[in-house]
């Protein structure tokens, strides 16, 4: 095992940050090479605490000679994110100084044009340095885990129809509830790496990726944190591993994928019509009908109109639920899956920003 840091340079006099690195290197050329980070969104730490416990099986499998396969793990994607608290609280999911996203606005190239990331690099701000090295190492592989993490939510992905329905291995051994098959048409970084997968030939944009997997892994809410949890689950990332041939080793008899895989069309994405308190109704996990109650918005406490009601548009599964319980007018509040599309229209891209 190597560990190494790449240094991101401030953009005022006197600031660094240090990105570590682990890379383990493959006994079998062949084997697929595999990128997985966390928390590029600074305050969401369920991956951190996954990759923790599957760098102790990493290191052990290292020292077995069981790594078959180039693996790169970065568990803490985002240091600019990671150092910016406001009063107290942990600011992680857009960079402070520009206001931009931290897994938007990814180079969108072809994979012949991955060495000139690093190019040139005092041209950029640190976050934009920050995602240059992120998606370069990740164009280094074939298999690609981006890991997250909801509001309130089940273990579910964001996956491009182009690796569907391949991935429903990882799927399985996630166990997840809920796959949201994406359009590829955003700057995020698993649909930044897909793109220039697809962008690979000069003038032919490939449909299918056999083999490849660029993947948004959400796992469940940010207070999911526990030891037991990200045990279990740094286990069914080894699994994944075990099934594409990158590490050797003993396989569980593990269930196919039995959730919901749906387009990104088929997410209701439910809004506060009013500003106010949040009553939920409903939790992640629940199954529910057309008409069915999820939530009370009190827009008017105390007075006699003061309560008002939002509905499930249609039947689906509860994917996710907002942690605060307070509203703005037209924030969200729940995504849920369902069977048929939305009337609501939607962009093309990411559900939110």
């Amino acid at each position: 095992m190597e560990i190494s840091d790449i240094i991101i340079t401030g953009d005022t006099p006197g600031v660094e940050w240090r990105l570590p690195v682990f890379r383990f290197k493959g006994t079998k050329p062949e084997a697929p090479r595999t990128y997985i980070q966390a928390a590029l969104h600074a305050n969401e730490l369920p991956g951190t605490a996954l990759l923790h416990f599957l760098l102790e099986r990493l290191r052990q499998a290292d020292t077995d000679g069981a790594i078959l396969g180039d693996i790169t793990v970065v568990p803490q994607a985002n240091p600019i994110g990671s150092a910016q608290s406001l009063f107290g609280e942990l600011q992680g999911r857009f960079d402070l100084g520009s206001r931009a996203n931290f897994n938007r606005d990814f180079p969108l190239i072809s994979l012949s044009e991955r060495d000139t990331l690093l190019e040139d690099l005092d041209r950029y701000s640190a976050a934009d340095r920050l995602k240059r090295h992120l998606i370069h190492m990740a164009l280094g592989a074939e298999l690609v885990l981006d890991l997250h993490c909801d509001d309130e939510g089940l273990p579910y992905a964001y996956i491009d129809e182009a690796f569907w329905p391949e991935a429903a291995d990882l799927a399985a051994t996630l166990d997840m509830k809920a796959v949201l098959l994406s359009d590829g048409e955003s700057s995020a970084f698993e649909e930044a790496v897909g793109y220039a997968w697809k962008n690979e030939a000069e003038g032919r944009k490939r449909t299918a990726l056999p083999g490849r997997l660029s993947v948004t892994v959400e796992l469940r809410g940010t207070r999911d944190v526990y030891p037991e949890i990200a045990r279990k689950d740094a286990e069914g990332v080894w699994q994944f591993l075990l099934g594409r041939g990158v590490v050797t080793g003993a396989r569980l008899d593990l269930p196919t994928f039995a959730g919901r895989a749906v387009p990104l069309d088929n997410i209701e994405m439910i809004r506060a019509p009013v500003s106010g308190a949040i009553l939920f109704h409903r939790d992640i996990g629940e199954s529910v009908k057309a008409g069915d109650l999820l939530a009370t918005i009190l827009a008017k406490p105390g007075m006699p109109d003061g309560a008002v009601e939002v509905r499930a548009p249609q039947d689906g599964l509860i994917v996710t639920r907002v942690s605060t319980r307070f509203a703005r007018r037209r924030s969200d509040l729940m995504k849920i899956a369902c069977a048929e599309p939305s009337s609501a229209a939607r962009k093309p891209g990411t559900l939110e920003a």
